[in-house]
């Protein structure tokens, strides 16, 4: 354990306050004289449990959802946009996704980085993002081209999303230590939940509403969701004990196990995403799936990333962190080369979409572990204290160069769907092949550290 995570341990077993009317051992009152200010100040809410702990991960794990779940549920915008006017035809719709998400991996650790400085004002940066974020949508809603979608709907709502939802990382470790994991994992989780919600709820909205009035009325129940979370986005310690953290230190970069992970974690991104734009277009041109069988698939994998990050959360607090990502590795790269690949019918692809949403969904959930084996090292080589927050700042980094390389990248795997016809007549003779293999081979690649720990590498 870290000499932060002591000292978070050993703070919450101090009582919440004294009481005046007791009379200690030795029958003396003598101590009951201090001052009832002076005895509250020791005062500290509970790590790991407490009505306070399960409040904070409760509205985690809302802003989780409601932030990431739309960028998430962008292909249903993408449909509608590419198909109604004054959009339909026009090139790089896809890109306003790829930059919603990817902006917001991005400034994961700039705005961390941020948060560490002026701690003081941290925790009223999620009202800030929030507000951004509902103003980008409104904003959004008067768009004319492609690339007023983009700076509203992709760029100054994922600058939004990512001030709103920093904080929560940034408290995560001062509310939850022995059960860190399992708080990630709960709070990640929401972002499969919401993937199952809101892709129907949008889609219902745009056929029904038009996408100027989606827009407006997510913005507004956007608002009145989220602003009342942010009350309980707070942190436990007082600043004093946290102001002397340096979060652009250069510390962590000279460890060589940062920049393992970090690989793996890069590569593993490029493919991760894959399955989520094209499993709908492959149902439908492959096995002829309707309309609602194509979009089951992505309800399947979300839904089993839901159980996928809180399993892992609860594997992570007890097991090293390269046998749980080993774990999601072989579940993951086993369901995209065998039941993927080999997928000759509707049900076997549903099957795929459990396994790879249980399997590969829950690789971030993993983070928890490289976070403390990189703060562990640091130590070990007497590099200081490594700032946990921070490595996940860059890990989320390294996760959105994934995401955008992936985009550009896939569209050259697929152009002209190469291997069709040139295989048997299962998911790799589809026109898909080429993708299914670079799905699982970043998968595979995505496990290397479990490789390198046992080489001695890591």
């Amino acid at each position: 354990m870290t000499n932060r995570e002591i000292e978070l341990e050993s703070s919450a077993t101090l009582p919440p306050r004294f009481d005046s009317s007791a009379t200690p051992p030795g029958g003396s009152n003598q101590d009951n004289s201090q001052p009832e200010e002076g005895r509250q100040e020791f005062s500290l809410p509970p790590v790991d449990g407490g009505k306070d702990a399960w409040l904070f991960l409760a509205a985690c794990f809302a802003i989780e959802a409601l932030v990431w779940g739309f960028p998430f549920a962008f292909g249903v915008f993408q449909d509608y946009y590419s198909t109604h006017e004054p959009f339909a035809g026009s090139p790089n719709i896809a890109v306003v996704g790829t930059c919603a998400m990817g902006v917001m991996y991005l400034t994961a650790p700039l705005i961390i980085g941020l948060c560490r400085i002026f701690s003081r004002w941290a925790r009223w940066t999620s009202l800030v993002g929030l507000f951004t974020m509902c103003l980008s949508l409104a904003m959004s809603s008067f768009s004319t081209n492609v690339s007023h979608l983009i700076a509203t709907q992709g760029a100054l709502y994922a600058l939004g999303g990512s001030i709103a939802y920093c904080p929560c990382i940034l408290y995560m470790d001062e509310w939850f230590v022995q059960r860190k994991g399992l708080a990630y994992g709960i709070m990640w989780s929401g972002t499969g939940l919401a993937g199952v919600v809101l892709p129907l709820l949008l889609e219902y909205l745009l056929h029904t509403c038009g996408f100027r009035t989606t827009l407006r009325l997510w913005s507004g129940l956007l608002f009145v969701l989220t602003v009342p979370l942010a009350i309980f986005i707070k942190p436990r310690l007082p600043h004093s004990a946290t102001s002397h953290a340096k979060p652009f230190s250069l510390k962590m970069f000279m460890i060589p196990s940062f920049w393992l992970y970090q690989l793996a974690n890069v590569v593993e991104a490029t493919g991760f995403f894959l399955p989520g734009i094209y499993l709908p277009t492959y149902a439908r041109s492959a096995l002829g799936a309707a309309s609602y069988g194509s979009a089951t698939t992505i309800l399947l994998v979300n839904v089993a990333s839901v159980f996928g990050c809180v399993a892992m959360g609860w594997f992570i607090d007890r097991l090293h962190v390269t046998t749980c990502i080993l774990l999601s590795t072989v579940g993951a790269t086993l369901g995209v080369l065998l039941i993927w690949g080999l997928s000759s019918s509707l049900p076997l692809l549903y099957f795929f979409c459990v396994v790879y949403g249980l399997f590969a969904g829950s690789y971030t959930s993993a983070w928890p572990g490289i976070m403390k084996d990189i703060v562990l090292k640091g130590e070990s080589i007497g590099g200081g204290h490594v700032d946990p927050t921070m490595v996940f700042g860059w890990l989320a980094a390294g996760r959105g160069i994934g995401n955008v390389v992936s985009g550009p990248l896939s569209e050259t795997l697929i152009q002209g769907l190469p291997w069709k016809g040139d295989t048997v007549a299962y998911g790799y003779g589809s026109g898909y092949g080429s993708l299914i293999v670079f799905t699982g081979v970043t998968a595979l690649v995505g496990g290397a550290s479990f490789i390198w720990k046992r080489l001695g590498i890591l």
